[in-house]
This record gives C-alpha cells, structure tokens and sequence, in this order.
C-alpha cells in the first residue's frame, strides 16, 4: 500500500491525485490486510433490569437476542410485539422478553452491590468482582481507569468449538461457518477497549491461547498493539497430555505477552523458568580475530589494524589505525616499547578482526576486552563479549561480579535466586491445571463443576513476573472465569506484602447442560434460579470469599499450603472484596438526585476503591459527602462549597474530589486550591456522566 501511495504521488493532475487517494484511502479502512475475517455487530445485550414499556426494543429471553421486538400494546402480562425481520405481530408473556439495547444505542450502567467478604478491616485494600457482559463492562472501566491499569491477564474462550462460549445468545460450535470470525470480532471490539485501560507507558496484557486460534490472536495483537512488543510463551499445562487423534498429545498452550512502553519481565527466583542447559558454567567470551570463509583483510580493509602490547609487561597500550590495502603489515611503526598484534591466523593469512578500533577502545573501556596468556612471541590472544552475554548483562541473567587487574569484567550466570528471568517454555509440576487448577475447586467448591480452571500458580507465576517490583499494580482480568486471577494477586501480595488491587469481570452464564436442565423447569435467564447457577454466583464469588477466609463452601478449614511460600491455606489472606452486578438504568427515569445510591459504588471505583464502599440511607440527600475512609468527598450541593472546602482542609488524607455542577467555569473555581487531588465534575443530569454503548 505504501508503494501505491508513493506512486500517486507522481500524478501531475492534483484533482486526479486527490480523487485516487481518496479512494484508496476507503480502501485501507474497508479492507485488514494480513488479518481478514467477516465485521459482525457487537453483541446485543439484554437488560433484565430496565422495564419494558410501549416502544421498547424486546428479545426472547430464549434464543437469539438479536432477533429483535418492537413493543407494540402492553394488556397485563400479554405484550404484542411487532418483528423487525418480517413484522409479524406476535403476543409474549412479560416474562418470556426481555429489554435489549443494540450497539450504537445509549446505556446507563451502574453498579449494584450483591455481597463483600472483609477479611483485613484494618486493611484500605479492596477488589472487586464485576458480574457483568465484559464488553459494557469495559466501556464503564474506560471511565474509570482509563491509562491507568498496569496489567491485564485475561484466559478468553478457545474457541474450541465444544460450546465455551455464546455469540449473541447462541453457542457457537464447530459446525458454524462463521466461527472464527465470529470470535476474532468479539475479540477484536474487547482488546480494543482493554488498549484503552493500560497505562501506554509501562503495562503489559497477557493473553492464554491454545492451538485453535493462537495465529488469529497474534496477527489481531499486532494489528491494534502496533506499537507494543509482543512475545509468545509455551506453558505445560497438561504434563499427562490431551490426546488429539491422529496427531500429537496436547500437553502446553501459549501465553501472549505484550509489553508496552518501558514494561519488562522481572528477575525472580524460580526452578523451573530456566534457559535450556544454563546451569553453572563459564561466561563464553568470543575471538576478536574473525575467521571463515568472508573474514580476509581484502574483505574488509579498514578492519586489519595493530593492537600494541607493551614487551615488558605484556599489557595493552594502544590501537593503531587500519592499514591501506596496499600496506605490508610489517612496515607499521610501533611505539616505542611494544610490539604490535594483526589479526593473522597461524598459517600467516591475514584476516580481520570483528570490531573497528573505535568500537574496540570502548569495549576496552566497558571490560568487554579481554586478553590471554602471553605467547613466546609476546603477542595475546584477544576476545570479546558478543552482543548476546552483553543483553545478558543488562538484563539480569550475567551479573558483574568485579574486573581483573587488566580492566576486564568478572562474570558469572545468575544461578543464585531472585536473579533470573524467566524464559519462553515453562514446564512447571506447580502449572498443571489438573492438580492446581481442577482439583483445587473441587477442595473449595466441592460439588460444583468448572470446566478447566487455570493453575492458581501459572497465572501467579505469569502475574509475577510482570509486577514484582509494582506492589501498588491495578490487575484487571475481564474473562474472570472460576476467579482464578484475584486469588493469585492475594497470594502474591501476602508473600512479598504488596498491594495490588485485582479488578475481576465476568459474566452469569450457566454451562450448556445446566441450562437446558433449567429450561425443561420452565426456569428462564433473569430469573433467579437461574442466576443462582451461574458462573459468577455459583463458582467466582465462593471461590473468592473461600480463599480469602480459608474456607470451602462447607466452612471446613482448607487443608495444606501453598506452594512455594508454606502459606497454609487454611490462613486465608488479609484481604477485602466487593461483589458488583452491573446493571442498566432506565433512561427516562433516571436523575442524579433519585439515582445517587446506585452512582455511589462507580465514584468509590473511580476514586480508587478504597476502603468499604460507602452507602447513603433513603431519603433526602445530603449536601456533601465527607468520607476520609475512601479517601474521597463529594459536593452534591454546590451551594454548601464553602462548608465542603473547610472540611476538605480537615482531611489530607482525601486524595479525590467529586464536584456536582453544570458548570464548568464554577467547577474550575472551586478546584483551584485542590492541587495534588484527583478532581471530576460531575453533571447534575445522570446521563451526561455514564452514558456508554455508543460506539465512541
């Protein structure tokens, strides 16, 4: 495409150029060169919580939500619904639809509490569990944390074509057509936003992926990180392997590693994470005499120069410049005192030798030169740390433990602990999603079924590695599953004593044998039989509360330790959690003032989660809210500001400000003095602040 454009640059007619590169220009938006699959909508969403009235846009809370209603006549529980496909009029029972907003259209989440589990209440630290379609969910954090979280680790469905995962309300399986497409655009539409969360300066997403779509996934990261590096680990999960007819037993899948800005992979005591063969040996230090075939003086002239040696003492004295391609080397002048070395191989050709005297003077002075033994001629041999020890250097693996008498380095493999960096294949007895990841809920969930749960220590070891040294990181994990994520920060936390705090999403579904079971009981999504069994309240919360109390759902004590750190399970963690349901307000009803309770628990998120999430009783609002606990106020009537400012003075501790105004230069005024505080303006009109869904 680059040649194309340079191309029409030559034509002489300007209105002719402009009208071609126009047109091309459609051309790269319409078409993704190197990554091509079908554009779909985003999914529909469902709002069980909003009411359905005449006009509405209704789904069938059984089947496609995308086949769409419009609400024609409400008599009792019967609603006349009119078709969009083929406008027929067809009667449902209330109970049988549900409301469904489309993309493109406005929504109004907020957030309603459900449960929370206070383990450590001395402690600020508080994360949160999100019940919520992770695609609004998103949208809604984008608002909230926008370029300020340091690490996203999701494990998204496969792909496999065994039913994991819905599409607009519908299993996608292996006899879809569509299938890739379909999972590469409900990707696409999710990374998107997620590029949104992470700091571009220094954060790193993680994605899990396993042969069926691992190459799909690679060129999308590419293609919306094009600025970020991404790097691909193999991880044994599955040592006793998955058989695959005809083919190789399945026994690793891959993670995506995509570093951002200055983001890096940590140094960190490990058994397992090793380079292949490096256990505790020499440094390898190369020949500065090049040699092989290409390595002559005629080759490359301006490589063949003395290094002089001084007779005495056989010490380094100085480089020479490269002799002309006529010059005999044994017409070159030493100083006085020293003998002079060439790159000459013991049959007496003259070769090169691998850095330029510039180049060799500042190795020299770095240590990466070192000379050998001296000769019965008085000459040395010579060599030279190559590019590779030095990166190795730089990062952690070769530490410099002093220099010799000649300047050189003292080096050595990094084989004592906290000193190495992981490498590309992990092979691990702790990552074995059997043992660490399936029995595991089995002990803390007995009775429930969640299918392949990751290894609590894969996703730790994967998070480690990217924030050892952040102990203050914000981890966001929007395909949460069995909960995995948040469990893994706690253990990180309590080992090092970080403060990391995990923010978890992830939807109700039930799996696709519960749900028919359900249907068959005339039970419906959205009722609350049904929501009971989904993966949220059934399998993420408990496992959450379970683990931070020390617990299973029987309230019998967690047998054993944790690997690696002899933490006994049963100690649970001193940590806090908030459970959330996402929900949709109803537009024609909402209003700042009857609608604050529900904003409270977004304000407490955007000011960062700190401490319990505060309420506020019924009735009459009050005038501000002071809340030194959360490190957060907010001035609901700007009337009162001169009594908010006071309070403000009262309290250093309160690091975020929420202003309620409809104007801006009031809103400016009354921050002036708040320097050093995250402030926002909040509109008086609901919808102004949250409105998402709308394709911006």
């Amino acid at each position: 495409m680059a040649l194309l454009q340079d191309l029409i640059q030559q034509i002489d007619d300007p209105a002719l150029r402009e009208r071609i590169l126009q047109e091309t220009n459609k051309l790269v938006k319409q078409k993704k060169f190197g990554l091509v699959f079908e554009e779909h909508l985003p999914e529909c969403t469902p709002l069980y919580d909003v009411p359905i009235r005449v006009g509405s846009k209704v789904a069938r809370k059984i089947g496609y939500v995308s086949d769409i209603y419009t609400v024609l006549k409400i008599e009792g529980s019967a609603v006349l619904c009119d078709r969009r496909e083929t406008h027929e009029q067809v009667t449902f029972q209330r109970d049988e639809i549900v409301a469904i907003a489309e993309f493109g259209e406005p929504i109004y989440p907020t957030l309603r509490p459900l449960d929370y589990v206070e383990n450590a209440p001395d402690s600020d630290l508080w994360h949160t569990l999100i019940e919520a379609d992770n695609y609004h969910a998103l949208q809604l954090l984008e608002y909230l944390y926008a370029e300020k979280v340091d690490c996203i680790y999701i494990d998204p469905p496969y792909n496999t074509g065994a039913k994991d995962w819905k599409y607009n309300n519908d299993y996608v399986d292996s006899t879809d057509a569509y299938r890739h497409s379909k999972w590469l655009s409900m990707m696409e539409k999710r990374l998107k936003l997620a590029k949104k969360l992470l700091n571009p300066e220094d954060s790193v997403l993680i994605v899990t992926i396993d042969e069926k779509e691992y190459l799909h996934l690679g060129c999308l990261l590419e293609e919306i990180f094009s600025e970020a590096e991404v790097q691909m680990v193999s991880s044994v999960i599955n040592p006793k392997g998955s058989a695959r007819t005809g083919r190789f037993s399945r026994v690793d899948e891959y993670l995506f590693f995509v570093f951002l800005g200055k983001s890096e992979v940590y140094p960190c005591e490990s058994d397992m994470l090793r380079e292949v063969n490096e256990d505790k040996r020499s440094v390898r230090w190369a020949g500065l005499m090049r040699n092989g075939e290409g390595s002559t003086r005629a080759r490359i002239p301006s490589l063949f120069y003395p290094i002089f040696i001084d007779k005495t003492t056989g010490k380094f004295h100085s480089v020479g410049e490269p002799l002309k391609p006529e010059q005999d080397r044994k017409t070159v002048i030493c100083p006085e005192g020293t003998i002079a070395m060439f790159p000459v191989s013991g049959s007496g050709q003259e070769l090169q030798w691998r850095l330029y005297p510039p180049s060799f003077l500042n190795y020299l002075e770095k240590g990466y030169i070192r000379f050998g033994k001296r000769n019965k001629n008085g000459t040395r041999s010579v060599s030279y740390l190559q590019d590779g020890m030095i990166k190795k250097i730089e990062n952690g693996q070769i530490i410099v433990t002093g220099r010799n008498p000649e300047g050189d380095l003292e080096l050595e493999y990094a084989d004592s602990l906290g000193t190495k960096k992981p490498a590309t294949i992990w092979n691990s007895v702790s990552h074995s999603a059997s043992e660490h990841g399936s029995s595991f809920i089995k002990n803390v969930l007995p009775g429930r079924k969640f299918t392949y749960p990751k290894s609590l220590y894969a996703v730790h070891d994967a998070i480690r590695f990217i924030t050892k040294e952040k102990k203050d990181a914000i981890i966001v994990d929007f395909f949460a599953g069995s909960g995995t994520t948040l469990h893994a920060v706690n253990l990180l936390n309590a080992e090092d004593n970080g403060h990391r705090r995990c923010i978890m999403v992830t939807n109700n579904e039930v799996s696709a044998d519960e749900s028919k079971a359900l249907l068959k009981q005339g039970i419906k999504p959205g009722d609350e039989e049904w929501n009971k069994l989904g993966i949220a309240r059934h399998v993420t919360w408990p496992r959450t509360v379970c683990s931070i109390e020390g617990h299973d759902i029987n309230n019998n004590s967690l047998k054993g330790n944790y690997i690696g750190c002899d933490i006994p399970m049963s100690d649970g963690f001193k940590a806090n959690a908030a459970f959330f349901k996402l929900v949709f307000l109803d537009k024609t009803s909402v209003a700042l003032g009857r609608q604050f309770k529900e904003l409270l628990p977004v304000l407490w998120m955007k000011g960062g989660a700190i401490g319990k999430c505060p309420t506020v009783d019924e009735g009459d609002l009050p005038n501000m809210l002071i809340l030194p606990i959360n490190k957060m106020a907010i001035l609901i009537d700007e009337l009162y500001y001169p009594e908010f400012d006071e309070q403000i003075a009262l309290y250093p501790e309160i690091q975020t400000v929420f202003i309620v105004t409809d104007s801006e230069p009031a809103y400016r005024e009354m921050i002036r003095n708040y320097n050093g505080k995250d402030c926002y303006q909040l509109y008086r009109d609901y919808l102004d602040n949250f409105r998402i869904n709308t394709g911006r």
